[in-house]
């Protein structure tokens, strides 16, 4: 399929993080781009803002005329988020429309390009991003699509030089659908392999399937990194036609080594591939971050970056939105935000928060994402959120899916071991929170949390503890 000779693409789903990435790379190169998203958001605003035609009501009377006139020289492309009854999918399918998944897109795109695919069920998009920024700011001509927003760059997209040197492409590899197993990595970095999205997997067993299948589509020459539990996961054999380097705090080929957490700051030495690199600075704190950003600092070394290069490279990355990312830090009072949204990333996160501010009470907001995920992990969700001293559940953020027959947030009530615990509402939370003693505030989750984050933001820097 010629990309290059399409005059229109349609996004179903494309206010999604890595929809609108894509969304992006079509408008960037001249192709008429419109889109379906169920609701507005400070994404969709932008993406209009750049000019592409977005609706909000799922009907074939808001799809752009050119696109019902002519099917066979534009593209659907949709995401498995998208409704099984919905009204603009069901129509594409029924009149022969080449539709295709992102991934597929993403593929396609790669195909001809050396690519860095980055996946695991936690860590991709801050490990995708640090790799994209680190070659970028070393002077190398890449092209990357992100499922976040970079702080650096403030975009999901990173164009490449089309005049310079030959680019190579970071891409964030998503396991959901298997979606990543459309793609042509010659290099593959596997953050991690914990059981996730079982509605489609069905067990933790299949799912390390799916991270077999995405590490084989590795060429011999080609070179994985992985994160020593998930190679221990998935049961990989010593030797392998493909290069394999693990990485770790204190454990891999390639290691962190005299790892400091200060408040909006950690430091590590980098040990690996016969280099050591003492002092480096990350300011996108959290001991995961520390492992993802080994990852990226070793490729960045086999791409012939020089030990300066990453230094300031790694002291410049500015993070992604909504990934520890910290909103307010004076003395009395701390703000965080983070997107975890599976009890692993919520213990990763919430471990470095107490880290950071030891002497501190901490409270974490959390909203559960999807009835299934909760239903299926709700023990390991009151185990991690238990590290908080207090804990402030909303309900479940439903995303694509209905209700299911009592699963709620406060089925993960009882399993909470923190001296403080309740249940809000989205509308009662600031009320609340003005109740207690707030000093480290944090809150959690991939639904619509985030647009609670600027208002909690602007009212922790004006408001006195009543406590």
């Amino acid at each position: 399929m010629n990309l290059n000779s399409l005059h229109s693409v349609h996004f179903l789903g494309i206010g999604g993080i890595g929809m609108s990435a894509l969304a992006r790379w079509f408008n960037h190169i001249g192709v008429k781009v419109s889109g379906y998203d169920r609701t507005p958001s400070p994404l969709t605003a932008a993406l209009e803002s750049e000019g592409m035609e977005i609706s909000y009501v799922d009907q074939v009377a808001t799809v752009p005329t050119r696109i019902l006139d002519s099917s066979s020289d534009c593209l659907i492309i949709w995401t498995p988020a998208m409704p099984k009854d919905s009204v603009q999918l069901n129509y594409f399918r029924k009149h022969a429309y080449n539709l295709k998944k992102r991934a597929e897109v993403l593929g396609l795109i790669t195909s001809g390009m050396p690519s860095i695919a980055v996946a695991g069920t936690h860590g991709k998009t801050t490990t995708s991003s640090m790799i994209a920024h680190l070659l970028k700011s070393g002077g190398k001509n890449i092209a990357a699509f992100l499922g976040g927003v970079t702080q650096n760059y403030n975009s999901n997209l990173i164009l490449h030089d089309e005049e310079g040197m030959e680019a190579r492409v970071v891409v964030e590899a998503d396991e959901f659908d298997r979606s990543f197993l459309h793609l042509h990595p010659n290099v593959a970095v596997l953050t991690s392999a914990d059981p996730d999205h079982l509605d489609i997997y069905g067990d933790d067993a299949h799912m390390m399937e799916g991270f077999r299948a995405f590490v084989a589509l590795l060429p011999e020459n080609g070179c994985l990194y992985i994160q020593h539990k998930a190679f221990e996961k998935l049961g990989l054999a010593e030797s392998n036609p493909w290069k394999v380097k693990q990485y770790g705090v204190d454990k891999g080929d390639i290691r962190a080594e005299n790892v400091q957490a200060l408040p909006g700051i950690f430091r590590f030495d980098f040990l690996g591939d016969g280099h050591k690199i003492i002092g480096l600075s990350l300011r996108m704190p959290g001991f995961h971050n520390v492992e993802n950003a080994l990852a990226a600092i070793a490729i960045a070394l086999d791409e012939g970056l020089s030990e300066e290069q990453i230094r300031e490279g790694l002291s410049s990355y500015r993070g992604v939105k909504r990934r520890f990312e910290i909103w307010v830090q004076e003395e009395d009072r701390v703000f965080i935000d983070d997107y975890a949204h599976h009890p692993e990333e919520i213990r990763a996160f919430l471990t470095s928060v107490k880290a950071m501010y030891p002497d501190k009470k901490l409270t974490a907001v959390f909203q559960p994402h999807l009835f299934t995920r909760t239903r299926d992990f709700a023990e390991g969700f009151s185990e991690s959120l238990s590290l908080a001293d207090e804990v402030v559940l909303l309900d479940i953020y439903p995303a694509r899916e209905l209700p299911i027959e009592g699963v709620s947030a406060s089925m993960l009530l009882d399993g909470i071991r923190s001296p403080q615990k309740s249940l809000q509402t989205k509308e009662g939370l600031l009320d609340y929170l003005g109740s207690t003693e707030i000093e480290v505030l944090v809150t959690i989750g991939a639904g619509d949390i985030d647009r609670l984050v600027e208002p909690l933001a602007n009212w922790m820097k004006t408001h006195e503890n009543q406590v």
